[in-house]
């Protein structure tokens, strides 16, 4: 059964689910698989459980009317989710990066839905499993969608674009991370490019980070292929440097300890220069200056006002764990352990020797998947913290053990735990950074 036939048979149920457990009444179960489970196994027991229909590719033992037989259901899942996306002639932004993709995604979100009725990916679902899932939110209702993708393996971005289709798009940046996926930096760099060949074969506006070398280096290489009607790419251009082809223009004001910034409008041909706007926010990091000016820029492109683009970053308030900062009983602590990478880490730890505060405090856990580059890249922290001189370090998990560093160290985050209950640490500013997996998010409620 071709995609389209597929597809009508959704628009009749318009409910996918990919969990058994999970089966409302009329619904269409997709077998999808994962490390530990086999959805096909499944199949017959969500028709049982309520769904209309089952899709596999595997041969089911009963036969039926209900089941569909493809050759693949995670290609089915994402071949059925840009259909449905096509249904839909609405603005999509497609956004990418190493680092901050989140947080530019809901500042972007914050700032659009000032005027419109905005779809945007929820947490993290991000990947070839989470872009479809995000897609099938699409409705009437709704005006313009921002969708994030994220990539670990070479091909994953170029899968997800082909997706979503998106519009227009921006990479917030590059960075060694999930190298193992990759091989290289370099295959970073390919990877997160994806998206900009999908937005230049398709004649798509592009969003740039005047100030990322390898950023420029990606698009002035694409620069020069002419669009799908023949033209260079539109590139609007932001960042903190007096560059002449900037649009918007930004620099951190102070931070202490929440970033406060000020922007303009410029057009330095016409020799024209807005007013400086200052914006205090609530974001911890004078890395997310560059997030700020990310969705300044596609606010601005998409004609939202000034007034209410600088409305959205003053009230927008972070959550899981990124650039959070929380005042507990006994200490002020900056929370970014949703993830840890090189470039993520050089910047948290930059950040917190800026902040006027002290005494400080840092929990650093492992950074993952960084393959062979591990042990150096660790040791490169080590000795950025030692330049650092803060009032105490402690560091978690086997790379940063490997190090020799002259820092506290523990194996894991429960031999962090019991070290809080004996000590007690008060009255500090702790910043509180690690690979998701090193599970540093467990200590915020014991500090």
């Amino acid at each position: 059964m071709d995609i389209k036939k597929i597809y009508k048979l959704y628009q009749q149920h318009p409910c996918i689910t990919t969990d058994s457990r999970e089966c409302p009444e009329g619904s269409i179960f997709l077998a999808l698989r994962g490390a530990s489970f086999n959805g096909n196994e499944f199949a017959l027991a969500a028709l049982q459980k309520g769904c209309s229909y089952a899709i596999v590719d595997e041969d089911i033992a009963a036969e039926s009317d209900n089941i569909i037989r493809v050759d693949d259901c995670l290609q089915t899942y994402k071949d059925l989710a840009r259909e449905h996306r096509r249904q839909f002639d609405l603005p999509v932004v497609g956004i990418t990066g190493t680092n901050g993709k989140t947080t530019t995604k809901e500042l972007i979100r914050a700032v659009l839905s000032e005027c419109y009725n905005v779809m945007a990916t929820e947490g993290n679902f991000n990947n070839d499993v989470g872009v479809p899932k995000t897609l099938f939110r699409l409705s009437d209702e709704h005006d313009i969608a921002v969708v994030e993708m994220g990539a670990s393996h070479p091909g994953d971005i170029k899968t997800l674009v082909e997706t979503a289709e998106p519009t227009c798009g921006l990479i917030t940046n590059v960075g060694r991370a999930h190298l193992q996926g990759f091989g290289s930096f370099e295959g970073v760099c390919k990877t997160k490019g994806e998206l900009y060949d999908f937005l230049v074969g398709h004649d798509c506006p592009i969003f740039v980070n005047r100030d990322n070398e390898h950023l420029m280096q990606m698009i002035q290489a694409r620069s020069q292929q002419p669009t799908a009607n023949g033209q260079a790419p539109d590139i609007y251009y932001y960042g903190q440097s007096d560059a002449p082809d900037i649009l918007i223009h930004g620099e951190v004001v102070s931070c202490a300890p929440f970033l406060k910034f000020r922007w303009r409008e410029q057009d330095a041909d016409a020799g024209y220069a807005s007013d400086w706007m200052e914006v205090q926010t609530r974001l911890i990091g004078a890395y997310n200056l560059d997030n700020m000016l990310a969705a300044i820029t596609v606010g601005y492109v998409n004609n939202i006002p000034f007034e209410q683009i600088n409305h959205a970053l003053e009230n927008y308030t972070p959550t899981n764990n990124r650039s959070q900062m929380t005042e507990t009983q006994t200490n002020h602590l900056v929370v970014d352990a949703y993830n840890a990478n090189p470039s993520s880490m050089q910047a948290a730890i930059d950040n917190f020797c800026r902040m006027e505060v002290s005494p400080k405090m840092v929990i650093l856990g492992d950074m993952r998947e960084l393959g062979d580059v591990s042990a150096e890249e660790h040791l490169r922290v080590v000795e950025q913290l030692k330049q650092a001189r803060f009032d105490e370090v402690w560091l978690v998990g086997d790379e940063f053990g490997k190090t020799g560093s002259p820092f506290r160290h523990f194996h894991d985050v429960e031999e962090v735990k019991e070290a809080i209950a004996r000590e007690q640490p008060q009255h500090s500013y702790i910043l509180i950074k690690g690979s998701n997996s090193t599970k540093l998010y467990q200590l915020p409620e014991l500090l």
